[in-house]
């Protein structure tokens, strides 16, 4: 039925913030920055690979009342919304390194597994995050 998945959502509190964190420290590019009058539409992608957007979403109207909105910063702020983004790289140690100069909130170094090496981090709001380097066969 379905042959790809295009987008993905988290919610983020400052999109000016996030566009900061996510292309300016992680390397993102912006995929789209719309002003559609009631929201902002604010999309990031991996350079070169526009067909997998993640968008970077304000809570608030038209999707929610302002009461359901409130409840919802305080969720992403307390890292509790659930959801995960996770990242691919060639060299976990060596990203993660450089991230950790950049100022970016680890959760977790780098940590072998079955499938590779990964760590977690947080961007500024909570939200949780891997990058993952997968071992090759």
């Amino acid at each position: 039925m379905f042959n790809a998945i295009t987008h993905s959502q988290i919610y983020v509190l400052d999109q000016d913030q996030a566009l900061d964190f996510y292309v300016g420290k992680l390397g993102l590019e912006v995929a789209a920055d719309v002003d559609m009058g009631f929201m902002r539409w604010l999309a990031v992608s991996v350079p070169g690979h526009p067909e997998r957007q993640i968008l970077l979403e304000r809570p608030g109207a038209p999707a929610m009342s302002e009461e359901t909105a409130e409840q919802v910063r305080e969720l992403v702020t307390k890292g509790a919304m659930g959801g995960w983004v996770i990242l691919t790289t060639d060299d976990c140690r060596k990203t993660y390194e450089t991230l950790l100069a950049k100022g970016v909130e680890f959760t977790e170094e780098p940590t072998e597994r079955d499938y590779g090496i990964d760590c977690g981090f947080r961007d500024p709001f909570g939200n949780r995050l891997r990058f993952t380097q997968l071992k090759t066969a």
